[in-house]
């Protein structure tokens, strides 16, 4: 499987990489690490490029990377975007996780 991005999301990536004058090739880092109220925290930043030993995935012409640990967790997850007032930004729908907590912002398999 592999990490994907809704069309709404992958709009809102471009969007970031323009305004940041990202270089051809720029990609989308998706990961996790420990904390949160369940347990594990999405992160998501921007690079140049990947690292040797990532992940590499290509959803709506958006190069996405996500180290192998934070693969583990997060194989077959989709990234929406939501314009919602107090619930908008990234939205994880991930499919190992067990639970989330209200916000999204976290989840424990």
């Amino acid at each position: 499987m592999a990490i994907t991005l809704t069309e709404k999301a992958a709009e809102k990536i471009r969007d970031v990489f323009r305004e940041n004058n990202m270089p051809e090739g720029a990609c989308l880092r998706v990961g996790i690490k420990g904390g949160g109220c369940s347990g594990f925290t999405y992160t998501l930043d921007v690079t140049e490029s990947p690292s040797a030993d990532d992940e590499v995935f290509t959803s709506l012409d958006v190069k996405i990377v996500c180290d192998p640990k934070s693969y583990l967790y997060l194989n077959g997850t989709e990234v929406d975007y939501s314009d919602e007032l107090l619930k908008g930004g990234f939205v994880f729908n991930n499919p190992n996780a067990a639970r989330s907590c209200g916000c999204g912002a976290s989840f424990s398999t």
